[in-house]
């Protein structure tokens, strides 16, 4: 089966980003592109929408097309951020932008089975990998769970300080996760344009006693991240 003008093309680009283009560098642009390859322009859109599906390249209106840093790939398991970049050989960091105590209202106080009155401790950190902003992280913990936690540093995985200092080991937790766009706010936090695509992640973590004893939401660039679920069909008796 002879190859379409737009997958011929698609593959050029293709060797192009991974044999000479580094990331973030820019591609030609759409009019250059046609006139080298003697095709149309809508041909070039094509060849250029299936790449950023593929999230080989990424658009920034008015700017051009760039080439896409390699996605990092998180299964569905209960790790933590920092544990996920050492797992792929990068280095995880953190930048502390909020740690404080606060009431835990109503939607965090029912997630963690607290009234509202109740006192929490609210941390936001901008995580990264090999210095680059992957989330912005918002993590809600029961104050009474991790008296003094304020006055640690959080330079490391929490989950290791909770382990360490608190004996609390988490062990399964309820997640969502869905689509979203960035506001011009988290964007800048993030590094990329405003209205850039993402993923919300909310979860809520349970310890070794079954306590609820983390809510997180979080939030992910969606040009460096991706979810992998393992979906397995349930036994039946028919033949269905």
């Amino acid at each position: 089966m002879t190859a379409t003008k737009h997958e011929l093309l698609r593959s050029h680009l293709q060797n192009l980003i991974e044999r000479e283009l580094a990331p973030d560098e820019r591609l030609p642009t759409e009019r250059e592109l046609a006139q080298e390859f003697g095709v149309s322009r809508m041909t070039v859109r094509q060849a250029l929408e299936r790449l950023e599906n593929e999230r080989r390249v990424y658009r920034v209106r008015g700017a051009g097309t760039f080439v896409a840093r390699p996605a990092i790939t998180k299964s569905i398991e209960l790790t933590s951020f920092s544990d996920d970049m050492r797992r792929r050989g990068l280095t995880p960091g953190s930048h502390l932008r909020t740690a404080e105590s606060i009431p835990a209202g109503a939607n965090v106080g029912f997630a963690l089975g607290l009234s509202p009155a109740d006192e929490v401790v609210h941390l936001e950190r901008v995580r990264t990998a090999d210095g680059v902003p992957m989330c912005i992280e918002h993590t809600y913990l029961s104050a009474a769970l991790v008296p003094k936690l304020l006055d640690r540093p959080f330079d490391n995985s929490l989950y290791d300080l909770l382990r360490d200092h608190y004996h609390i080991r988490l062990v399964r937790a309820e997640q969502s996760i869905r689509a979203t766009v960035l506001d011009e706010a988290t964007a800048t936090l993030l590094q990329v344009p405003a209205f850039s695509p993402a993923l919300l992640v909310e979860r809520t973590a349970y310890d070794q006693r079954d306590r609820p004893v983390e809510r997180a939401m979080s939030t992910y660039r969606g040009d460096r991240y991706a979810f992998e679920i393992e979906v397995v069909r349930p036994t039946t008796d028919g033949t269905g």
